[in-house]
């Protein structure tokens, strides 16, 4: 591109020059040879005082000293050359001058002539002629045009010199455009454009931060649904297929009660994809508030799934609420995968019993998962991705799920781990 930018420019310059120099030649050859005739008509015209009226009786006329190549010479009215040097017999020119003409020139032979008549008592005695070589005044011309010639070579070169300048100032932000893009193509969405000084370049770019910053978003959204998906839906896929082999295992366990829980076990994960798909949709808007439900059935919901699989690994499950706070509604499949998430986390990386505590705080809820482990993380950083010892998934997900439902998830202790999820109480909807 910068090859094209001083292309451009240069044709332009020379257009420009050749438009300049043209006229300007012409003009320098008009002037000269302007310049000449009327130097000989100056000299012509003083050697017409050294001519007295005594010529026409035959007295000899001493013409004044002329210039390098130039020759003055005085004819009759005859058109013969009376003194000086010249033509035996005047030309053409001479006939005009004698004819009344103030001044006759012309560009004859290779000559530049002038004639100016002599007169005495109101009428033609004579002429004087001056004329010089036309190849003197054509030497003066080309000297002129080649400094002419030298000028516009000088101003074609300084014209290449800011041509590729201003190359190199517009062409170096493209550059580094299509650096930042392959960069970009290569995996880097942190690459930026960075700012320029071309206002048509600067606003190329932010357009194309701009897309990059949606694009990384589109896929940071898309991994973070994966990612989400994948770990809401291991637990529950995990239990299920448990469920199914240990009644499969037991020749005398109650099919009908082995399909009871698979069923029920079916329906939460329904309910766990159609959160997960909620929060996809969603992107990084405003979640939209699932149905109410009332929070003891959730608990009891969940003790019924965690149960078994804390008690497998010999840990216990331990519940406790008021009647009246477990009658409070709450967004309900929210609230049932943030308490899955916790219960995992307290399954993963806890020790001990696992005790789940609702209380009523009069305008709002406090759901607490306890355990008797502790936890060596900031309480500011362990909700972010991408933390802790294991995916570093669930906490981020139990967190922005809790603020899609207006409430607050917060690690409330670490020694034991006591994790708190607030809810503002709202109307049954």
């Amino acid at each position: 591109m910068r090859a094209r930018v001083v292309r451009v420019a240069l044709v332009a310059a020379a257009v420009a020059l050749v438009l300049l120099a043209v006229p300007l030649a012409v003009a320098v050859r008009y002037a000269f040879f302007a310049d000449e005739r009327g130097e000989l008509e100056r000299d012509a015209m003083a050697a017409v005082v050294q001519v007295g009226p005594d010529f026409t009786a035959g007295d000899p006329v001493e013409l004044p000293r002329s210039r390098p190549g130039e020759a003055l010479a005085l004819y009759d009215t005859a058109a013969r050359l009376r003194s000086g040097s010249g033509p035996s017999t005047g030309g053409g020119t001479v006939h005009r001058a004698l004819a009344g003409s103030v001044v006759a020139q012309s560009q004859s032979g290779g000559e530049l002539v002038v004639a100016v008549p002599v007169s005495s008592s109101e009428r033609v005695i004579g002429v004087v002629r001056a004329s010089t070589s036309a190849r003197t005044v054509w030497s003066r011309v080309l000297w002129g045009w080649a400094v002419l010639l030298g000028l516009c070579l000088l101003a074609l070169g300084a014209a290449v010199v800011v041509a590729r300048k201003q190359a190199a100032a517009l062409t170096a932000p493209l550059e580094a455009l299509a650096r930042t893009s392959l960069a970009i193509a290569d995996g880097d969405l942190t690459a930026r454009a960075e700012h320029s000084t071309i206002a048509e370049i600067d606003e190329v770019a932010r357009a194309h931060n701009t897309m990059v910053t949606h694009l990384a978003q589109l896929l940071e959204h898309e991994r973070h649904f994966t990612a989400n998906a994948s770990h809401q839906l291991r637990t529950p896929l995990t239990g299920l297929q448990l469920g199914l082999e240990a009644a499969l295992a037991d020749p005398e366990a109650d099919p009908r009660a082995a399909l009871a829980e698979a069923a029920e076990r079916s329906r939460h994960l329904d309910h766990t994809i159609d959160e997960v798909l909620r929060l996809a949709r969603a992107g990084v808007g405003t979640l939209p508030l699932t149905a109410n439900q009332p929070v003891g059935e959730l608990l009891e919901a969940a003790d019924r799934r965690w149960h078994g699989v804390f008690a497998g690994e010999g840990r216990r499950l331990t519940t406790a609420w008021e009647p009246e706070a477990g009658r409070l509604p709450v967004p309900g499949r929210t609230v049932d995968q943030i308490l899955d998430v916790l219960l995992d986390n307290a399954h993963r990386h806890g020790r001990g019993t696992v005790t789940l505590t609702l209380r009523d705080l009069g305008t709002a809820l406090a759901l607490d998962v306890a355990d008797e482990g502790t936890k060596t993380l900031d309480p500011r950083t362990i909700f972010e991705r991408g933390i802790g010892d294991g995916s570093g998934i669930g906490l981020a997900l139990a967190r922005q799920l809790a603020g899609a439902a207006e409430g607050r998830l917060a690690l409330a202790s670490t020694a034991p781990t006591r994790f708190t999820l607030l809810l503002p109480l709202r109307e049954e909807g």
